[in-house]
Parts: structure tokens; C-alpha cells; sequence
């Protein structure tokens, strides 16, 4: 499964991970282009979260290869984890600091220098609208604008792939419209971005999709693509029918 968008930031070929005798994520093949805003989809359970945790670094796969920002996720899981951005699903900045505070500490993290994280602070909170609010405790700031920062902070410095679970998880549409226009500004930038929602609308958005079930890949296309062929006025659609299909089988 090739994509033709440019150079491929993920290559995917056979990775499957074991636990005991049950099988998570099932010689699931793809890859993802620069730049390309890819929609990793799927149940609770279909094993997804797995699977990121395989491409990050986190995870070591039972069979299979997988090439992240040009670096094996076995061999060179430091390296893959030095040329990525991550945003939980979870929330991922510490909510008793402020947000200047998130943003130092995660840009010493990544390795910038003072100069630059005090560059990039003042860029990010003037995109933001956070200069009221830069010496703020995050978890005293709304929802909407936290998941904003958060993916900020994960792209703080330039990272080749950004990986983004379930990022709007809560929050309002405009937010979340909001929140998907800085995904598009990210990836105009050369960024590819890979990201996991339950949302179907959401999924219309990204240039590509997937769809897991049980542990594979089921289906892989842009949203065109896919509802020209199952048929479907929606992503959502689609993804019913084979989650569905999933479960009866």
C-alpha cells in the first residue's frame, strides 16, 4: 500500500504484536507520506493504541518492520522517539505549571536551546492568544485551549511526524474545528501527522484513512475513495459496516 504524496515519513510492512496466544495488532502494512495528515481508525479494542505505541517506540513488535522519520522502531527506538512529537489521549502537559513553564520544560526536552524556546514561546502564545495567560497554571485555562497548547508544545521542535490520540476528545465543534486548522498549518509545513479520532466527521478531514478491526486493517484509502467503495454517504458509514463486521465474525 503505497502512497503518492512524496517521501514516505512511516513504511509499515507485516507488524504484528503478540501477547501470550492473543494476537493485538495482526501484520497491519502502510505507509504515510510527508506531510500527509493520516486517520488512523478504529474501535476500542481493535488495536490501535498497540500499534502507535510499536511506531513510537514504546512497544516492541513480535514480527514485522516498521520505519519511523527513517528510523526502525526495533532498532532505533531513541531515535525514533528524538524525531517525533506525541499528544496523548490523556492530555499531555502538567497542569500545576504554568503554561511558560510547559513550554521550557518540554523544549529542554527536546533539546532546543534558551534562545530558542524563548523564540518559539513567544511565537506559540501569540498564535494562540496566550499572552494574557503565559504565566497561568494550565489546569486553571478552558479545555479547548489546553488540547491547542498541548499539540503546540508536541510540534515545538519541527518533528518530522507527529502522532496525536484521540487530540479533541471533549471538546466543542468550533474547537475542534480550530484545532484541526492547526493540523493543516502543521502539515503545510512538511509535518506529517498521525492521528486517531473517534470522531467520523474528523476523519473527512484527513487526506487518507485506515480502518483496524480486530487487529487488522480492514480497508485503506482517502474518504472518497472509501464511501465510493462500500457505498457509503460517510465515513461513519463505512466504518459501521466494518466494525460491525468485525464483531459478527
Amino acid at each position: 500500500m503505497t502512497s503518492a504524496l512524496g517521501e514516505r515519513s512511516i513504511e509499515v510492512d507485516g507488524l504484528t504484536r503478540r501477547f501470550g496466544t492473543f494476537t493485538a495488532v495482526d501484520r497491519i502494512s502502510f505507509d504515510v507520506a510527508q506531510g500527509e495528515v493520516f486517520g488512523f481508525l478504529g474501535a476500542n479494542g481493535a488495536g490501535k493504541t498497540t500499534a502507535i505505541r510499536m511506531l513510537i517506540g514504546l512497544l516492541a513488535p513480535s514480527a514485522g518492520s516498521a520505519r519511523v522519520a527513517g528510523y526502525d522502531v526495533a532498532t532505533h527506538a531513541e531515535m525514533v522517539k528524538r524525531n517525533i512529537g506525541y499528544m496523548s489521549q490523556r492530555f499531555s502537559l502538567y497542569e500545576d505549571l504554568t503554561v511558560r513553564e510547559n513550554i521550557t520544560l518540554y523544549g529542554g526536552i527536546y533539546g532546543l536551546s534558551d534562545i530558542a524556546i524563548e523564540k518559539r514561546t513567544t511565537e506559540l502564545v501569540d498564535r494562540l492568544d496566550l499572552r494574557d495567560d503565559i504565566d497561568a497554571r494550565v489546569k486553571s485555562i478552558p479545555l479547548g485551549w489546553k488540547q491547542k497548547l498541548a499539540f503546540s508544545v508536541a510540534v515545538l521542535h519541527d518533528p518530522r511526524v507527529v502522532f496525536l490520540d484521540e487530540p479533541t476528545g471533549g471538546v466543542d465543534p468550533i474547537t475542534r474545528r480550530q484545532f484541526w486548522e492547526l493540523i493543516y498549518t502543521t502539515a503545510a509545513t512538511g509535518t506529517t501527522v498521525f492521528v486517531t479520532t473517534h470522531y467520523m466527521d474528523e476523519a473527512e478531514y484527513c487526506d487518507r484513512v485506515s480502518i483496524m478491526v480486530d487487529g487488522r486493517i480492514v480497508a485503506l484509502g482517502t474518504p472518497a475513495e472509501l464511501k465510493e467503495q462500500y457505498e457509503a454517504r460517510s465515513i461513519d458509514d463505512v466504518f459501521v459496516r466494518l466494525a460491525r463486521a468485525g464483531t459478527a465474525a
